[in-house]
């Protein structure tokens, strides 16, 4: 992961937003924060988002808003505001609407949580 700290990439699902990785670790918990950019056009379908194991957290933080478009869709989302999503990502369906004027950033925090056994 070091050869992509601090360089934008294409984001996952072929959706037309960009990611940029600003930390991450692996002890004691595993994380990740990212910088993400939705530009005109991009959107995200309906999804979930699989871990091998452990519980997938992701709290969002909408830097900036699309003018138009760009809205965030969770179900079952643990706590959300017009500026912050916090929500399992493994198991609540989540998407991004398309976007038709402007661009969208958002910080996002992501970190598992590993189960007992």
């Amino acid at each position: 992961m070091l050869n992509q700290l601090f360089r934008w990439q294409s984001g996952r699902q072929q959706s037309g937003y960009d990611k940029l990785l600003l930390a991450f670790g692996y002890w004691p918990i595993k994380f990740d924060c990212y910088l993400l950019r939705f530009p005109t056009g991009s959107e995200i379908k309906p999804h979930t988002d699989n871990v091998t194991q452990g519980k997938h957290y992701r709290l969002n933080i909408v830097l900036k808003k699309a003018k138009i478009g760009g809205e965030f869709i969770c179900h079952n989302p643990l706590f959300q505001t017009n500026r912050i999503k916090l929500f399992r990502p493994d198991i609540s369906t989540h998407q991004v609407l398309k976007i038709t004027a402007g661009t969208r950033y958002l910080l996002s925090f992501g970190w598992v949580l590993q189960t007992k056994k």
